[in-house]
């Protein structure tokens, strides 16, 4: 019997490509660049499977086609705002996601910003590499103290159950914790967080805050003007969940005026391209999209979906199904 046809839209772990192609009948995209939604319109007609990732996007211009053949989209990632799952749904298409296997390394990077920004490290760094350094004193880039402190923490799941769990055992913060749903009272209890009945709660009482929720239309700018300004000014915003919960505008305006204490992104509204109204904020910590960026992890997200596809090829129900 053939082997299902699957397109691999960007370059994913030798490992994990030599895996899929043992088991499938693959094309990778060498050139490793997005596709244009032609090329998705052309290969919703000619494959099997596409296994997509949060550059693709996936919405009616990609999607406009009659009678696909593809049966499944296998999204290399745990997001998925990127697909139009309505439109999917319609063609009777399954989308499944990779939840879990990149939890704790997208959380590492989110302390990692956490720390960069309240001790000012990325200006440390700029000074150094510019050689502008003149050396230990006593005023120079003074930041902030972390441990103690309270973090607040948006969106409750698995990656900000593993922030809090760096946060409070690591740092004896204090952790605030916002979700749309309730938390079990023994998930809580596991770094003595409280949950906070409304992001506008949470706000005003936070050194720092953590962003874990997902994206979408329903989330975009979750913090707006209004919600940066129930922060302390001396508060800090990271963000390692999508680029569109944050009015980017708004918070270039937050930091020019000195209104919150600083913020580190990992993920942007309209990435790969930055909006410039933050490029030149100090106050500002960036990073290329780095949340999942270990060997270990793209790895495991590459092997997450080889099990989605080998279960839904063999008739079985995909564990990681999201419609």
């Amino acid at each position: 019997m053939a082997k299902p046809r699957v397109l691999v839209t960007r370059r994913w772990p030798a490992a994990v490509e030599a895996r899929l192609a043992e088991a499938f009948d693959v094309r990778l995209n060498t050139a490793d660049k997005p596709l244009a939604p032609e090329d998705f319109r052309a290969a919703m007609r000619d494959y099997d499977a596409i296994l997509p990732t949060v550059t693709d996007k996936l919405g009616a211009p990609a999607l406009d086609i009659d009678k696909p053949q593809v049966r499944i989209l296998a999204n290399y990632g745990v997001g998925y705002s990127h697909i139009d799952l309505d439109s999917v749904g319609r063609h009777g298409i399954v989308v499944t996601n990779t939840p879990d296997v990149l939890s704790e390394c997208t959380a590492d990077l989110a302390m990692t910003l956490l720390l960069m920004v309240a001790r000012r490290a990325g200006e440390g760094e700029r000074e150094l590499r510019a050689g502008q350094w003149t050396g230990w004193r006593p005023t120079h880039l003074v930041g902030t103290k972390v441990s103690g402190k309270t973090l607040g923490i948006i969106g409750y799941g698995r990656i900000g159950q593993e922030m809090a769990r760096r946060a409070h055992h690591g740092f004896g913060m204090k952790i605030l914790a916002y979700n749309r749903s309730p938390v079990a009272p023994e998930v809580l209890a596991q770094c003595q967080a409280t949950q906070v009945a409304s992001i506008d709660e949470l706000l005003p009482q936070c050194d720092f805050v953590s962003l874990h929720c997902p994206g979408g239309a329903a989330n975009r700018h979750l913090i707006n003007s209004r919600r940066l300004g129930l922060m302390r000014p001396d508060a800090f915003l990271i963000n390692t969940a999508r680029g569109e919960v944050i009015d980017e505008m708004a918070l270039s305006h937050a930091l020019w005026f000195e209104s919150i204490g600083g913020a580190a992104l990992d993920v942007f509204d309209g990435e790969p391209n930055i909006n410039p109204a933050l490029r030149d904020s100090d106050r500002l910590v960036m990073l290329p999209h780095l949340g999942s960026a270990t060997r270990e992890a793209r790895e495991a997200m590459g092997f997450r979906v080889l099990d989605n596809l080998e279960d839904f090829f063999a008739g079985r129900a995909p564990r990681d199904r999201v419609n």
